[in-house]
């Protein structure tokens, strides 16, 4: 399973947690876990963490953050982040 979910991340595009839950068959709960692990052993990293609001974010039309949620994205590591 994060195999899938890491092809979802390298597929680009804007997924909340649900949503990939959703795709992949399984909780958000577990959805979290998985991301937190792989951003600990280094294939993802965070993107954007949105906290303050929306203004000047180019992704405010496809993250949901407009809405006053708290957004985490996430991106692969390419091998020269490493």
């Amino acid at each position: 399973m994060l195999e899938e979910l890491l092809k979802e991340i390298h597929a680009g595009g804007t997924l909340e947690t649900r949503a990939l839950a959703a795709r992949l068959g399984t909780s958000p709960q577990l959805v979290e876990a998985m991301l937190e692990h792989l951003q600990r052993i280094g294939m993802i990293q965070p993107y954007v963490n949105c906290g303050e609001g929306c203004q000047g974010c180019s992704l405010q039309e496809t993250c949901g953050g407009r809405n006053g949620n708290s957004v985490r994205l996430w991106q692969g590591k390419s091998k020269t982040d490493a």
